[in-house]
């Protein structure tokens, strides 16, 4: 865009080849140069949209530049076809068809030939008698790249104690990888057997543990037709499971000494559904253990199930310990960007399965690949599938016009709608879905009015996760809520709970756009430089990351690597020139107006109409699934079908460009904190939070004792869904309030400590990074088009955000509860 003397990089393709004229250029054919540089040109911001299918099949030329590939007349098929690359340092005069297209200087600086030179014709000479001249020309293997990309590399200084820092933190980190790796391979793994038992009202069923150790926890997995969360015993048919130890006197002891653990397990009406629970308890010394199964029912029926026990050799208290460490690892390293924040999953993950196995609970390769929430993954693919396509079309463009005209150039205004606007989306809509729609609309017009567009889409995420609390289909917390069947017993059920949480989510939401602005009072939302330096910036980082995607597989695409490098060089230059001379032009509101209009259009009205249908029926089935239960598709299986048909009807040939366009990074990421939380659950993290959250609560006097539980079940969720992932915690956490407002002498109602737990659980996505999942989908995506944020800079806003709306929500629970006496 902003090159020295306007140069561009230009390709030109004839039909020589059909007219027996081939081989005499040095380029491959036109069809595969079109494919490669058709995926450059993907890139948003710097070139606009290519018809990659219709340039392979054209038997015209093309000159591809870098604001755009721009069609030009074929012109006479007995002239030269070549390429005019990068004129950066070239030299033009006595240049030959074999002249190389690289070369050193004595300066130590590459030199390119420019091929097409109106002084140059070339001899017509058979393809099979230009293999040398190719060989030549192409002498570019690993050694050029990596000579070149070093010195490429080189013209930036470097500081000693620079490189010194980054041998040992990869020297540490390789170290802490290798350690994890050799005490998960020191031990076996899990794989106890599951034992048949048969239980009912009149048998019962024992058995003897011996093979036990010093100081251990006995877990036990129990699997039958359970039903989830905590019954009322008088009227519900139940398994009653105690185990029991003896320890007889010895060294340690001078008495004997029993203990005794009941465990209760209700039973589901129809006996259909197996569910697994776990339990672990803990036992005092290595003396054999005692398990009975009894079984309470109404009538003289067997219950078939299955039973394995396992020993584990830490106590709660140390497993908690090491999952907390664990999880501070993962926060230092993505706080202070040490790695990626996909790699610091993916490290978390390695170390949590190691301490699992130390433990004496290493968990099958089967079972990690099971921990793995492939719906979730199954609706990131597909949605970002379709907005890969649906980007195509100049919708997004145009729609960032449309907003610019609206607003008229007032900033406020227009980061207000698009706020509000996400947030009603999104409670109706995945949190998801609605940032994948909405993050590149907003780059596009932060562009367009020279905004930077990270805090523009912090502030949207933020409230996108506001919005989602709002109803009981909008946040994966809420739609557990409200699919317990015992929650659906004590009248919480889809209405009621969107009904309480409507009204304290407007109120919060209405609250939040003034305390928004006080954050954001002396921050500077304008881009500092001029708008042609932000995009020339912008330029180099995307074709750095350009030549960086390109995987030199063969020595043509090592020689397209070699000229990207040099141009961003060559674009550095030209930046640092432009710092020192250049002074902001004003230019007339419309005129700018006008050429933002003519530069961003509808490309392709066919494929827009495809895929606003696509879309909108993929949209339309998010909702019938929440609505209609005889739909049986999930969320991830709408959006991979939804991308099939879009697929399928916008005719996609080259489909590796459609899968570069996927955040691969984000799903990776996904799949590693999945594993992660998980392993920290077997680790007891999460069961320890709910158990001393519920202790806390018992403590309190009577009389404060709601207050106290709605204030304390408000906060500890809320702290909890921003540093681990909110849905394990939510599953876990409603049996315990379940437990709790059922237990006689705490004696209180379960809907307060729901609600309390369904406001903290939603709002504390806003509280870091990783606290949500559409705040990473956010960051991944803005991160691919060259403005990513980093873990600090979303937590600067939305900590304070989330303190606030927190606040907020929690007066309203305490006022319509405690003062209104709501849902007593």
């Amino acid at each position: 865009m902003y090159l020295e003397n306007k140069t561009s990089l230009e390709i030109e393709m004839s039909q020589t080849a059909s007219q027996g004229h081939q081989g005499r250029s040095s380029l491959r054919s036109p069809k595969a140069v079109a494919g490669n540089f058709g995926e450059l040109c993907l890139l948003e911001g710097i070139s606009e949209r290519l018809d990659t299918q219709k340039l392979q099949q054209s038997a015209g030329q093309c000159v591809i530049h870098t604001e755009g590939f721009v069609p030009i007349r074929q012109e006479d098929g007995n002239n030269f076809s070549a390429v005019n690359i990068l004129r950066g340092k070239t030299n033009s005069a006595n240049l030959t068809e074999r002249s190389p297209l690289l070369r050193f200087s004595q300066d130590d600086s590459i030199t390119y030939m420019t091929l097409h030179d109106p002084s140059f014709v070339g001899v017509e000479e058979p393809w099979n008698n230009g293999s040398l001249d190719v060989e030549r020309r192409y002498r570019l293997g690993s050694e050029v790249t990596s000579l070149s990309l070093s010195r490429s590399s080189s013209s930036e200084k470097y500081d000693p104690l620079d490189n010194l820092n980054l041998i040992s933190k990869t020297a540490t980190i390789f170290a802490f990888v290798v350690l994890c790796s050799l005490f998960f391979s020191m031990y076996p793994d899990r794989d106890n057997p599951w034992r048949m038992v048969a239980v009912s009202p009149t048998e019962s069923f024992s058995m003897n543990v011996t093979d036990f150790r010093d100081n251990a926890l006995l877990k036990l997995q129990v699997a039958g037709p359970f039903a989830g969360g905590m019954i009322d015993l008088t009227t519900q048919e139940y398994i009653l499971i105690q185990v029991e130890q003896t320890e007889q006197p010895g060294q340690r002891r001078r008495r004997t000494q029993q203990v005794t653990h009941n465990w209760t397990i209700p039973l589901h009406a129809e006996r259909s559904d197996q569910i697994v629970e776990t339990k672990t308890f803990e036992m005092l010394s290595s003396d054999p253990i005692a398990i009975t199964i009894q079984a309470f029912l109404q009538d003289n029926e067997v219950v078939p199930l299955s039973m394995t026990h396992q020993s584990l050799y830490v106590s709660v208290e140390t497993q908690v310990a090491i999952a907390g460490i664990i999880l501070a690892g993962v926060y230092v390293l993505i706080i202070f960007e040490i790695v990626h924040r996909t790699l610091a999953a993916m490290l978390g993950s390695l170390a949590a399965l190691a301490a699992l196995s130390i433990i004496g609970n290493r968990p099958s390769l089967v079972t990690v690949v099971e921990w793995i929430d492939y719906e979730t993954l199954a609706l990131l693919f597909g949605m970002m599938v379709l907005v890969a396509i649906f980007s195509e079309t100049g919708f997004f463009d145009y729609c960032a016009v449309k907003a610019y005209q609206l607003a008229r150039g007032r900033v406020w205004p227009m980061i207000i709608i698009l706020c509000l606007i996400a947030a009603i989306l999104s409670a109706f809509l995945d949190n998801v879905t609605t940032m994948m729609l909405f993050t590149p609309v907003t780059i596009r017009l932060c562009e367009v009015l020279n905004l930077d567009p990270r805090h523009v889409l912090i502030a949207e995420v933020i409230f996108t996760n506001i919005g989602g609390a709002a109803t009981a289909v909008g946040d994966p917390p809420n739609v557990i809520i409200v699919s317990n069947q015992d929650l659906r017993r004590e009248g919480i059920d889809f209405a009621s709970f969107t009904g309480y949480m409507f009204l304290g989510i407007c109120l919060v939401l209405f609250t939040s756009f003034p305390f928004l602005r006080m954050l954001y009072w002396n921050k500077k939302l304008y881009n500092k430089e001029s708008i042609e330096i932000v995009e020339l910036k912008h330029e180099i980082l995307v074709w750095r990351q350009t030549a960086q995607r390109i995987n030199p597989a063969s020595r043509e695409e090592t020689a397209v690597k070699c000229l990207l490098m040099q141009k961003v060089l060559n674009l550095e230059s030209l930046l640092r020139k432009m710092m020192k001379t250049f002074q902001r032009l004003k230019k007339a509101q419309e005129h700018r107006t006008l050429r933002i209009t003519l530069s961003h259009r509808i490309t392709d009205k066919v494929l827009l109409v495809k895929c606003v249908s696509v879309l909108g029926v993929v949209i339309f089935m998010f909702f019938l699934n929440s609505f209609v239960p005889s739909i049986h598709l999930d969320l991830g299986w709408i959006a991979i079908l939804g991308a099939l048909w879009l697929l399928v009807l916008a005719d996609i040939q080259d489909f590796e460009i459609i899968l570069h366009r996927v955040e691969w990074a984000t799903l990776l990421f996904f799949a590693g904190l999945f594993v992660l939380m998980e392993a920290l659950a077997q680790l007891q993290l999460i069961d320890y939070i709910g158990e001393q959250t519920a202790l806390l609560i018992k403590a309190v006097p009577e009389d404060q004792r709601l207050a106290i539980a709605i204030i304390l079940v408000m906060w500890v969720s809320a702290l909890a869904s921003s540093l681990i992932d909110n849905i394990p915690f939510t599953a876990t956490m409603i049996p315990v309030l379940i437990n709790l407002s059922q237990d006689a002498d705490v004696n209180l109602p379960v809907k307060p400590l729901i609600f309390a737990l369904a406001m903290g659980a939603c709002l504390g996505g806003n509280g870091t990074l990783i606290g949500a999942s559409a705040n990473v989908v956010c960051a991944g995506i803005a991160e691919q088009h060259g403005y990513g944020f980093s873990f600090m800079e979303f937590f600067k806003l939305g900590f304070p955000m989330m303190i606030m709306t927190c606040m907020i929500g929690m007066c309203y629970l305490l006022a319509t509860h405690i003062g209104l006496g709501w849902n007593m």
